[in-house]
């Protein structure tokens, strides 16, 4: 799914004018890829951080007045320290034709059944790192995880791809375990 954001070019701006920008309700990016500049834009905030909310997943196409639109991925976000206010994010430019390493985000659906025997759930794992042209890149891998019981391990391992996904991440890597407290 893709997501269209408003976005506007900016110049390289001193602190003073960031925290300006910012309370004006625009939050500054940098977009970066391969064979391409780095370019400096502001964006929406709110529109922004209702994406986040709906799952931060998928492509965003960056819509500009008078020039070509782009599509990215979201590649980090910073945050101020104390209030936990977003102040930087950093979008990764998609080539159509050249392998992309990106994030995938995990979703996990259901309660595990290892809960009602007092266990706990602890994500260790909240993406799992992978390559693949980016028509092949899935939006997000979702889990059933409600038949866990007290003490199993969900693992990289047991996710499933396309043949043309490489998984990044080692395949003992742990998402998600039922614990007890």
């Amino acid at each position: 799914m893709t997501t269209y954001i408003q976005a506007e070019p900016r110049i390289k701006l001193k602190p003073s004018r960031l925290r300006n920008l910012r309370k004006s309700g625009r939050l500054p990016a940098i977009v970066f890829g391969r064979n391409t500049t780095n370019e400096m834009i502001h964006i929406p905030s709110i529109q922004f951080q209702k994406w986040l909310k709906q799952g931060a997943s998928g492509f965003i196409e960056l819509q500009f007045e008078g020039k070509p639109a782009l599509t990215v991925l979201l590649e980090d976000l910073q945050r101020d320290p104390v209030t936990k206010a977003l102040i930087h994010v950093d979008f990764q430019q998609v080539q159509t034709d050249e392998v992309l390493r990106t994030k995938i985000p995990v979703k996990f659906n259901g309660t595990p059944v290892g809960t009602k025997q007092g266990g706990v759930v602890q994500i260790q794992l909240a993406a799992i790192e992978v390559e693949a042209l980016p028509r092949h890149l899935p939006a997000v891998v979702e889990f059933d995880i409600s038949g866990m019981e007290l003490g199993e391990t969900l693992h990289v391992q047991d996710a499933t791809f396309a043949p043309e996904v490489t998984v990044i991440s080692e395949g003992n890597e742990s998402l998600l375990s039922v614990v007890k407290p």
